[in-house]
């Protein structure tokens, strides 16, 4: 009976099996993030990789979260004054309306409707005079819009109907340089007829109560009439210009649409609140996606900063490479070390990035405030962005992609100079040495 003396041999010879990413390749991959004094070059370019991952993250964030929090900020100030669906008449004036609003009120689907007249006018003041869309509305639709009825910042709503005046935006009420129980003028060219033409209407009404929306375009051109003084005024006896429909989701007002034309039971125009804000909403939302796009650029540089620090680390770790090798590591065991030597700068700099967004994105009007006290600057001009304040507001989605594409950058980042340690012939490694 032969006896195979070469076994035990063979087995020595066998280097014994590592499993992937075992605990040395961790200790070597942390003495390599160490810095010493003799890779402290090294050390700051990983420091400067870690920094601008963490600054493309938390910028990522807090541009994305800003952006949808301006246009959800929007989106909430015009729907909360103009609504999702207008219905206005084709073929003769709007003077079945009454009517055509109680169908329309009865559909599945539709939360308010609220008929009004609307009109354009010259509205003056002590300070001077400016133009100003009146729109007539009755006292019991007043109440379904919550943001104009539920915020008012002098005066009240209450007997709107038989009070004969006037209720006026907060910006273009401080323009006019009018309170409360002050008097205006409104002037409108469509007046009455006489031999010589059309004479200019003028009135003056008192100010029942001002109001602010926070969107300061609306804040400074809006005027609430009663709807009876309102038809008096613009010669619209018996009249309206158009229905504002509310649904119970404004997404579904594409759909609706063709429901509310069938049942309005007339010729009308039917359009909802994208198609009358589509140039404004597609600006945003191209300005939006090219932000990501630029913004990205930073995790890429600082990507490519993770290769050219690892790539010299690998010329710096050669021997210790060799040295490895020679005591049994394989090349599958010192890729692993550099890549987790990259990949941790990468995750670590996602994190605090993603901590650092998130803390700013809580604070950001705070932030704003004392920013432009310390600057002495107005950094969110509403005049400029619509809206009194600055508003974030961060989408679970978004950031959990911004994250994962940080972290898949660092990753394939780390693959180059990992398997150039990889493929490191000892050899020659030690041959210079």
């Amino acid at each position: 009976m032969s006896v195979d003396t070469t076994a035990p041999e063979r087995l020595a010879a066998e280097p014994p099996k590592v499993r992937p990413f075992a605990p040395f390749e961790w200790m070597i991959a942390g003495r390599y993030l160490r810095s010493r004094r003799r890779e402290a070059f090294i050390s700051v370019i990983a420091i400067f990789s870690f920094l601008g991952i963490m600054l493309g993250v938390a910028t990522l964030i807090i541009v994305m979260a800003v952006m949808n929090g301006f246009r959800q900020e929007l989106v909430s100030k015009i729907l909360g004054i103009n609504g999702h669906i207008l219905v206005q008449p084709l073929d003769r004036p709007f003077d079945d309306f009454d009517a055509v609003n109680e169908r329309l009120a009865k559909l599945k689907g539709v939360r308010a409707t609220i008929p009004f007249v609307e009109g354009q006018a010259l509205i003056s003041g002590p300070n001077g005079g400016f133009g100003a869309l009146i729109r007539g509305i009755r006292a019991a639709d007043l109440a379904k819009m919550p943001m104009v009825h539920d915020n008012p910042v002098g005066g009240s709503f209450n007997g709107f109907d038989i009070s004969g005046g006037v209720a006026l935006g907060s910006r273009l009420a401080s323009s006019l340089g009018v309170r409360v129980g002050d008097n205006i003028t409104l002037v409108s060219p469509r007046g009455a007829q006489t031999p010589f033409g059309v004479s200019p209407r003028t009135k003056a009404y008192p100010v029942v109560a001002v109001f602010q929306i926070g969107m300061s375009e609306y804040d400074a051109t809006f005027v609430f009439m009663p709807q009876e003084e309102a038809q008096a005024y613009f010669n619209q006896d018996g009249r309206i210009t158009a229905i504002d429909v509310f649904l119970d989701n404004p997404d579904l007002s594409g759909a609706l649409k063709g429901t509310i034309e069938t049942a309005s039971g007339r010729s009308v125009l039917v359009t909802d609140w994208r198609q009358r804000n589509v140039t404004f909403f597609s600006a945003l939302e191209v300005e939006r996606n090219l932000m990501f796009i630029i913004l990205t650029l930073i995790v890429v540089v600082a990507a490519l900063n993770i290769i050219s620090g690892l790539t010299m680390l690998v010329k710096d770790k050669a021997h210790d490479i060799a040295i490895l090798r020679t005591m049994g590591a394989t090349s599958g065991s010192v890729l692993r070390i550099f890549f987790i030597t990259g990949a941790a700068i990468g995750i670590v700099g996602t994190i605090a990035g993603f901590i650092l967004g998130t803390v700013f994105c809580l604070n950001i009007e705070s932030i704003r405030q004392f920013v432009s006290w310390l600057t002495r600057t107005e950094l969110f001009s509403p005049e400029i962005y619509f809206l009194s304040k600055l508003p974030a507001v961060m989408d679970v989605g978004e950031t959990l992609t911004v994250l994962v594409m940080a972290m898949l950058l660092s990753f394939a980042a780390t693959i180059y100079p990992a398997r150039k340690a990889a493929k490191l012939d000892p050899v020659e490694a030690m041959r210079y040495e």
